[in-house]
């Protein structure tokens, strides 16, 4: 491309050149004849020719160095909110109409108040710092020893919670809030109740630790040792959330220097990929005789660095964090209203296909030939799904289907299923009709349950295909309580009016 052009360039230069030569000749002449006719004329046309002889060059060089230049890719990116709030703003926006088409009023208002609460917790909420780690690792003693630091007139009483008076132990959570000089927003220190301990008791605490460990900004994970394998997997849980962590290294007034350097160490190489290196701090929040004060200060430094340059980021985070939460509730919420009305929408034709075949008995349960029933079953279902489709289109699926339910024997399957059930319940000249239609309403529920699957991904029968799906609607729907329940249930439905 480049060499197309300079090529081009040459050709203009010479095309150029040729006429300037050509010009040049014709005002050679005139110049001659009105030098003898008048000398001023003549003057005056020189000066004239080389103005423009001086314009013309400096304009050439001016295009050939802007045509020679390579042209710069126009871009066709589409431009992103680059600020993590606005992508925040804009999750919840969605998160918001997405909750509007709840159909349930109580379940739609509950959702729409905690979206409008986390929508106002972008502008006006405190940054929360979660202590999270075992009991024993010495959470609430780093958390008094930093508001001693910080001292009393800059920070609250604990709000909630309580600690065991003999072991010193968190049982439910305690907040505690600072207001620090340079901060906008004040910061909520939260004490959690310990993980990883035993009973019942301990297994709630633990579940407790981790929402409020969801609910944090910045999360300080407390060690007074090597990390243990459970707590090694409870950080990497934390680190899947996309929580910013940092982990302190508590008690180190127990340990010999060799011993403390030999811990850090270890705890480094384990955390790599994890946490930076400067979020490994270690401190002693309650020391003994060793040392005469707390040894806090690297932590608190470290803390007001990062809420300093990520406070608002962080809080955008876990804002876009709650609201994706929020979202899956909406969504699971409406799949299952979805999924509500269409069994109900099931239920209702797989009985009239049952009423049909049963009130005109054909040679065979023949699908295809009540493909026009199930054709507006799946019109039905898609329009529950928001999927609007006609009624050709409807029965070309419900036949595609039922040659499905065919070829991989599930029509024999039920029959078999039904025939031996309905010989020892039904009259010997009803028999045939009623295997015929608690059949087909058989084969209609497994194929509506199908559909569900099939409108619920998107009109599309995933990975393994319509086989697939059918087979696995095939294999819930044999269970020995259902086609029992179920037997029953077409007894009233099916059986009952063929035998008045």
């Amino acid at each position: 491309m480049l060499r197309m052009r300079w090529i081009l360039i040459a050709v203009a230069v010479l095309l150029t050149l040729g006429l300037a030569s050509s010009l040049f000749d014709s005002l050679q002449r005139l110049y001659f004849g009105l030098a003898v006719l008048s000398p001023l004329l003549a003057s005056l046309l020189l000066v004239v020719l080389v103005g423009a002889l001086i314009a013309g060059i400096a304009a050439l060089v001016y295009y050939l160095l802007i045509f020679g230049r390579p042209v710069k890719p126009k871009s066709t990116q589409i431009r992103l909110p680059t600020e993590k709030s606005a992508v925040a703003e804009q999750s919840l926006r969605a998160v918001q109409q997405q909750v509007s088409h709840i159909q349930d009023e109580v379940a739609r208002k509950a959702l729409l108040e905690r979206s409008e609460a986390i929508a106002q917790s972008l502008e006006q909420r405190d940054f929360t710092v979660v202590f999270f780690g075992t009991g024993s690792a010495g959470k609430t003693s780093l958390i008094n020893a930093i508001l001693q630091e910080i001292g009393g007139s800059d920070a609250t009483q604990p709000q909630g919670g309580r600690v065991g008076a003999a072991m010193g132990i968190t049982i439910h959570e305690q907040t505690y809030r600072l207001s620090l000089e340079g901060f906008d927003r004040d910061i909520v220190l939260v004490d959690t109740p310990g993980i990883l301990e035993a009973g019942a008791a301990g297994a709630q605490r633990e579940q407790q630790a981790k929402q409020w460990a969801t609910d944090a900004d910045l999360l300080i994970f407390v060690l007074d040792n090597d990390l243990r394998q459970s707590e090694y997997q409870a950080l990497q849980i934390l680190t899947e959330m996309g929580k910013r962590l940092l982990v302190v290294f508590n008690k180190i007034d127990c340990y010999l220097e060799s011993e403390r350097q030999q811990i850090l160490a270890a705890l480094d190489r384990r955390l790599q990929g994890m946490i930076l290196a400067d979020d490994l701090i270690a401190v002693a929040a309650n020391p003994h005789l060793t040392m005469p004060y707390p040894e806090i200060l690297p932590l608190l430094e470290r803390m007001a660095t990062v809420l300093r340059a990520e406070g608002e980021n962080l809080i955008a985070d876990n804002i876009l964090l709650q609201s994706q939460r929020l979202g899956q509730e909406a969504r699971q919420m409406i799949d299952q209203e979805r999924q509500h009305q269409a069994e109900k929408i099931v239920d209702r034709f797989q009985w009239i296909g049952a009423g049909v075949v049963a009130a005109t008995p054909l040679p065979l349960v023949d699908l295809v030939a009540t493909a026009a029933i199930n054709a507006q079953m799946v019109v039905e279902l898609g329009r529950v799904y928001g999927c609007e489709m006609n009624l050709d289109r409807g029965k070309e699926l419900a036949i595609s289907l039922a040659k499905t339910l065919v070829s991989l024997g599930v029509v024999r399957g039920a029959i078999e299923i039904f025939s031996i059930a309905l010989q020892t319940n039904v009259g010997t000249f009803l028999v045939g009709r009623a295997i015929q239609g608690v059949t087909a309403a058989y084969l209609t529920r497994i194929a509506g349950k199908s559909f569900i699957e099939y409108f619920r991904q998107n009109q599309t029968w995933g990975d393994g295909g319509m086989t697939e799906v059918v087979q696995e609607q095939f294999r819930l729907n044999r269970r020995d309580d259902f086609v029992k329940a179920f037997l029953q249930e077409a007894l009233d439905r099916v059986v009952k009016p063929l035998d008045r």
